[in-house]
């Protein structure tokens, strides 16, 4: 199996790009959403982060604005999404499978776990109006697309994003 990581920044398309990919029939790894599922599905998880990080659960979202938080709730978290990802793979049977991550390029706890990168991008102002939180985040993702073996720009409609995944599609099956 041939393991994609769609991965940009926040507002670039990437979320569109795996919906649309998971409407073709291709299974799609959520790295956010699996998260969240953790979150409430690991007996203690939440009073550990509570605990380690000393904030209330409810207000996680602070970890955007401190890298020593940030890098606190990695190391409890991200052990536990890597091997939730690795037994979702372990249970396909298919040729191509695709993980979802905004930060998994840069985090050697998933180097291995994938073997092609799909970066989807577009323009920053674009990016801004889409989603609300990008102007905070922004500068907190660097995207290099020389790491990338696959670029989709998503400067244009959506119909227009598509027609790229499905060229893009294309190429590798």
């Amino acid at each position: 199996m041939i393991s994609i990581l769609v991965t940009g920044p926040i507002g670039g398309g990437k979320s569109t790009v795996c919906n649309y990919l998971a409407q073709k029939g291709f299974p799609v790894y959520d790295c956010d959403s699996r998260c969240k599922l953790l979150y409430d599905s690991v007996p203690g998880l939440k009073e550990r982060i509570e605990s380690e990080l000393g904030l209330p659960f409810a207000e996680l979202g602070r970890i955007f604005g401190n890298p020593q938080l940030r890098a606190r709730l990695e190391r409890i978290v991200y052990p536990l999404l890597v091997g939730d990802l690795k037994a979702w793979m372990a249970g396909l049977d298919v040729p191509v499978a695709f993980v979802e991550s905004a930060i998994a390029l840069d985090k050697p706890a998933f180097d291995g776990l994938y073997d092609k990168v799909l970066l989807v991008t577009a323009y920053k102002s674009l990016r801004f109006r889409r989603n609300s939180k990008a102007p905070e985040r922004d500068g907190l993702q660097s995207f290099d697309p020389s790491r990338a073996d696959f670029v989709i720009k998503n400067n244009a409609s959506l119909q227009t994003l598509y027609d790229n995944v499905d060229i893009f599609i294309n190429s590798i099956v």
